[in-house]
């Protein structure tokens, strides 16, 4: 890179999005940490500064438009404007439909659908304005279905819809757009989900890994890695796509 790039991440105080903070941040990217709570967004930033690079914390409800237009012109303000944007701020309120409630499905699309749109929104027009960009939304194997999260599930299919719409509305800007599908993925979430069905985290990675074909479940670097990738200039070809890292094959 002739000059420092600055990357968005959201809810990137942990998990994957944490992974993709410091790997980017390896990569050359000046690092805007996103995500509700801004001292635990604080706690990624200083490992990257630690380490070297260059990053701010920001505390930003994703679902609300002040908060992210306020956020994203600090991220302009104080690193720069930012090219890279990766929404992976995420919510699950796992139910069977019938015990569903209207604010458990609000809450879902609220933080997965209207934040990455409302990010998205913020962050195109300094891309637009670059003349390049790199969007990566973060959607998932439950995309195609999954017991008791009807509400996720949804999301997750609507973000590959929105994805592949961004890639043809902003490839004529230089801005490609893709999308991340993970399968199981070790992280806090994946917690919960063993939580709400009553296992031991252990027994569920365990259970899980014995059907995944590379007999292992994922870590959030499998996807900071492959986020990595379709961020960089190398990747300016690939566009309006859906990547699943699931360990295996999936349609």
């Amino acid at each position: 890179m002739t000059e420092q790039r600055v990357a968005v991440v959201t809810g990137a105080a942990r998990g994957i999005g944490a992974a993709t903070a410091e790997r980017l941040a390896r990569d050359g990217f000046a690092v805007a940490v996103l995500d509700l709570d801004e001292a635990a967004c604080e706690e990624v930033a200083g490992r990257i500064r630690d380490g070297g690079g260059s990053a701010v914390g920001v505390g930003v409800d994703v679902a609300d438009a002040a908060a992210v237009a306020a956020g994203v012109a600090r991220v302009a303000d104080e690193l720069g404007p930012p090219v890279v944007l990766v929404n992976n701020a995420g919510i699950i309120r796992d139910n069977l439909l019938f015990k569903m409630t209207e604010d458990d499905w609000d809450a879902v699309m609220g933080v997965h659908l209207k934040g990455s749109f409302l990010m998205t929104k913020a962050c195109q027009a300094h891309m637009t304005e670059q003349r390049y960009g790199r969007i990566v939304n973060l959607s998932s194997s439950s995309a195609q279905g999954n017991r008791g999260q009807a509400n996720y599930s949804a999301a997750k299919a609507g973000l590959q819809g929105f994805t592949k719409t961004l890639a043809i509305e902003l490839g004529k800007f230089g801005v490609t757009a893709n999308a991340v599908a993970p399968g199981f993925i070790q992280t806090d979430m994946t917690r919960a989900t063993a939580e709400r069905l009553k296992v031991s985290f252990e027994d569920f990675i365990t259970h899980t890994a014995a059907q995944i074909p590379v007999a292992r479940v994922g870590q959030p670097e499998d996807i900071a890695a492959t986020i990595s990738f379709l961020v960089s200039e190398e990747a300016g070809f690939v566009s309006g796509q859906v990547v699943y890292v699931a360990g295996g094959p999936l349609d």
